[in-house]
């Protein structure tokens, strides 16, 4: 399959937790828009042994880059259509995605920190996802398993035999991350999560072509959907059709935010360190008003109820 046939995909960042999921089902209401769930195998292809997820142009070798691309060639034909993926990790590896696909626009969202870390200490308690599992394994190329077969033992084990209640990491490994783990509470590791994106990301943007990243904050698209997501989609050259435009408009709920409020005062002034500076950056505010006891409690109840403030999923 020729290279030249490979239509420019359509490539989210974002941290675990942050939306991507659903600014990927706005995209899918394009015509020809097709989804490759978060292949994060395939794009650790240049080096599925290393201990966290920062990757440069360095590690987008002529082999990496051409193997990287035949994959999403191979996904386009199979799938019928422009291919769009979120592997969240990808935050870390701004340069490499760029290397690999220099004719790409990106779109990148980040989410309040307090937010993300409530919601993604949730998800990590259940994180293992057969159908996720054996999707992965199918894709991971063959002479690279072994990489990925002793993690899922140990996750499934932590999980089943000794009953802990998180997976042994969860989300985007930054350097160090495994060390933290062994020294730190979940939650604290999270936000130190958060803010190494928030970091890696700046960086990175700013050593790019200017326009290179469509970057919105969550917390904004979920206030006015339809003008960033018709933005968004000018950025990476689709014409959203109106009754996808519509669909949004009626999708969103822009009220349906704040569950992060049920952490107690204690934990957000311990997360505070950790992510405080980077929240600046993208201008995010200390919390000064937090709720009571009770309201906690109910905030903590309805949790389950949704995924996040504007989606339809399962989950805080």
């Amino acid at each position: 399959m020729p290279d030249d046939q490979l239509q420019p995909p359509i490539l989210l960042l974002g941290n675990v937790r942050s939306g991507t999921s659903m600014v990927q089902s706005f995209f899918e209401l394009c015509p020809g828009v097709v989804s490759w769930f978060e292949p994060r195998t395939v794009w650790m292809y240049a080096d599925p042994g290393r201990r966290h997820d920062r990757f440069t142009a360095a590690d987008a070798t002529p082999k990496v880059k051409a193997y990287i691309r035949k994959r999403f060639l191979a996904q386009q034909h199979a799938l019928g259509g422009r291919v769009m993926e979120k592997t969240p990790s990808n935050v870390m590896r701004l340069p490499y995605v760029h290397a690999i696909f220099p004719e790409c626009k990106l779109v990148y969202i980040i989410r309040d920190p307090l937010a993300q870390v409530s919601s993604s200490e949730f998800r990590a308690r259940n994180a293992i996802n057969p159908r996720h599992a054996r999707r992965r394994f199918l894709e991971t190329p063959k002479s690279q398993l072994h990489h990925y077969i002793w993690r899922a033992f140990v996750d499934h084990f932590r999980k089943k035999v000794l009953r802990r209640k998180h997976v042994s990491v969860w989300g985007v490994r930054y350097d160090g991350v495994y060390a933290d783990l062994k020294r730190m509470p979940r939650e604290q590791v999270l936000a130190k999560q958060w803010a190494a994106c928030s970091k890696q990301m700046a960086e990175d943007i700013a050593a790019l072509p200017e326009g290179l990243v469509y970057q919105v904050r969550y917390e904004d698209l979920v206030a006015d959907p339809v003008k960033h997501f018709v933005a968004m989609c000018a950025h990476v050259g689709i014409d959203p059709p109106d009754e996808a435009i519509e669909k949004v408009r009626a999708t969103v709920d822009p009220s349906r935010q704040g569950k992060w409020k049920r952490m107690d005062p204690e934990l957000i002034g311990a997360l505070l360190p950790h992510v405080e500076s980077e929240m600046a950056r993208h201008g995010y505010e200390p919390p000064t008003d937090l709720p009571d006891d009770e309201e906690r409690q109910r905030l903590a109840a309805s949790a389950t109820s949704f995924s996040g403030p504007g989606s339809t999923r399962k989950g805080p």
